[in-house]
């Protein structure tokens, strides 16, 4: 089980074929939307909602989310920690820390992935990416392996992909499909469908007063392996997003079990006052 971090569901759909080959939303076209998302910092209370085969006895975990916009970019951070047992293997103790670096264009990604099993490293991905104006780009691998991959026309950073997502629910879309690298795994980007559903006015049941005055919708992810030539989506999550980029229902689906997250604390912090927007 890779656990991956919070971007941006998870409903069981079944994903048209004809899908996974729509154009892709340049990088830059992408990256202008970002000025409607909030600094945030939200942790997560997850409780299990259903196994696969009844393998997965018990699971309980929290998920703290935070990213932070600053006068060069994104500063992103997740923390997921899961607590399992499970028929074969007994108690798990799961944990997964990422941190990412996004510039404010979209164009240029550092990233840390850490995972543990039981407080035994199971993987380390770290490196950095850019993207050229199209979204093609390189990704530069320093752990596990010093390698460099490149990216399709049309990658997205998460960031962007986040801002992607919403301007098109905003705009009636109901599905995007787009390359996405995060940086999570060693072996390049994934494919992501999107289907997005429900978009509409402030929904009336959010007790955060933030919240209780912005469109929300549903969102539900698949991540495909771009080599593997099928049909079968690797991962999926979903949420209710806010038009600010907040969520307070997360969906995770780690294929042995689905885990339901509810949003427990959550913190705006401002956005800092840059030269640039001094200047104008």
């Amino acid at each position: 089980m890779t656990l991956r971090p919070l971007r941006l569901l998870l409903l069981a759909a079944t994903v048209p074929a004809f899908a996974l080959m729509q154009p892709a939303i340049p990088a830059q076209a992408a990256a202008g939307p970002a000025s409607a998302l909030v600094s945030q910092r939200a942790v997560y209370d997850l409780g299990l909602v259903e196994t696969a085969g009844g393998q997965t006895l018990s699971a309980t975990g929290r998920m703290s989310y935070a990213v932070l916009k600053t006068c060069l970019g994104w500063s992103s951070h997740q923390r997921l920690d899961i607590q399992s047992v499970t028929r074969k293997q007994g108690e798990e103790h799961l944990l997964s820390d990422y941190a990412a670096q996004e510039s404010l264009d979209g164009r240029h990604l550092s990233f840390k992935t850490q995972e543990t099993r039981n407080g035994k490293l199971l993987r380390i991905v770290s490196g950095e990416a850019t993207l050229n104006p199209d979204g093609s780009g390189v990704v530069h691998y320093r752990q596990p392996l010093t390698k460099t991959l490149t990216l399709p026309a049309g990658t997205l950073f998460p960031i962007a992909h986040t801002a992607s997502i919403l301007a098109a629910a905003q705009k009636g879309d109901k599905e995007l499909t787009t390359p996405l690298f995060d940086g999570t795994l060693p072996d390049g980007p994934e494919d992501t469908y999107v289907t997005l559903l429900n978009w509409s006015a402030p929904p009336a049941d959010s007790p955060y007063q933030a919240l209780q005055k912005l469109a929300a919708g549903h969102v539900h992810i698949a991540f495909y392996d771009r080599n593997a030539h099928t049909m079968m989506p690797e991962y999926e999550m979903g949420m209710r997003y806010f038009a600010n980029g907040v969520s307070d229902q997360l969906h995770l689906d780690f294929g042995d079990f689905k885990m339901q997250g509810t949003l427990s604390t959550l913190d705006l912090p401002a956005t800092p006052t840059c030269a640039q927007d001094t200047a104008n």
